[in-house]
C-alpha cells in the first residue's frame, strides 16, 4: 500500500475512533436515560418529565454520527454482485466514483445543515426550553464527519497499491489496515 494510502487509513481509524467513542457515550446516557424513565413511570413515582425528549436528541445525534463509522468500515449501500465481477481498474475507479457521489451529498447536507441549524436557535425545545439549534447542530456535524472520512477512504482507495476487492467491511477484516 503507498504511503499516501497508509497515512489516510490511520487517519481515518483515528477519527473514526473519536467518533465511535462519542457513540457510545451517547448509547451509555441513552441507556441511563431511558431506565431513569422506566424507573419514574412506574416503579419510583417521580415528576421526571424530561427523559423522552433527551432520549429522542440522544437517539439522533448516536445514529448521525455512526454514519461516518459506517463509512469507515465500508458498511454502506454497496452492489457486491456486480462491483465483484468487474476488472481491478474498473473498481477502484467505481469506488472513487461512489465516494465522491456520496461525498457531494454530504456536503451538501453540512451546507444546508448549518442554515437548519441556525434557523433552530430561534424556535425552543418543548420540555428544556433550549433553543432547538443545539439538537439540530447534530446534522451538519455528521455529514461533516462524513465528509472527512469519505475523503480519507477515497484517498486511500485512488493511491491504494491494490484494487478494492469488495465495497463492505470485508475489505477492512482482510488486511487492508
Amino acid at each position: 500500500m503507498s504511503q499516501i494510502a497508509s497515512r489516510a487509513r490511520i487517519w481515518s481509524l483515528r477519527l473514526n475512533r473519536v467518533v465511535e467513542i462519542a457513540c457510545v457515550t451517547l448509547l451509555a446516557l441513552l441507556v441511563l436515560d431511558v431506565w431513569l424513565g422506566v424507573l419514574a413511570r412506574y416503579v419510583i413515582p417521580l415528576p421526571v418529565t424530561f427523559t423522552e425528549e433527551l432520549a429522542r436528541y440522544l437517539m439522533i445525534w448516536m445514529a448521525l454520527l455512526a454514519v461516518s463509522s459506517g463509512i469507515v468500515y465500508r458498511e454502506h449501500i454497496g452492489v457486491e454482485f456486480v462491483f465483484t465481477r468487474l476488472p481491478g481498474p474498473v473498481r477502484r475507479w467505481l469506488a472513487v466514483s461512489f465516494d465522491l457521489i456520496a461525498f457531494t451529498f454530504f456536503l451538501l447536507l453540512f451546507l444546508y445543515g448549518i442554515g437548519f441549524t441556525l434557523r433552530g436557535f430561534s424556535r425552543l425545545t418543548m420540555i428544556y426550553a433550549i433553543p432547538k439549534g443545539y439538537p439540530f447542530a447534530g446534522v451538519p456535524l455528521a455529514a461533516l464527519m462524513a465528509c472527512l472520512q469519505l475523503a480519507l477512504i477515497g484517498i486511500h482507495d485512488f493511491f491504494s497499491d491494490r484494487d478494492p476487492d469488495r465495497t463492505g467491511a470485508a475489505t477492512v477484516i482482510a488486511g487492508e489496515e
